[in-house]
């Protein structure tokens, strides 16, 4: 995969707050940039995948709910730790 140069004008303000950011990270402005974008390019098609997911196997658990495992029966006992 090779590399492409792209060239931004930015605010002087905005170049300040990137280089404030990139060195609390120990990284220069551009590697900043570049894991920022890939970061929500990820982000996005991840949402697209869960809309897509959601579309195919249906709504359910789409409001924040999320499927509960059934409990185990009540008459199942668990073996003590000391017992052999």
């Amino acid at each position: 995969m090779g590399s492409t140069v792209l060239s931004l004008r930015i605010d002087g303000e905005l170049l300040d707050r990137l280089r404030s950011h990139a060195a609390k990270r120990g990284m220069s402005v551009q590697d900043y940039v570049a894991r920022t974008l890939i970061r929500e390019d990820f982000d996005e098609r991840f949402k697209t995948a869960v809309d897509e997911t959601e579309k195919f196997y249906g709504a359910e658990g789409a409001e924040g709910e999320s499927p509960q495992a059934p409990a185990p029966p009540r008459d199942h006992v668990r073996p003590s730790a000391g017992i052999a």
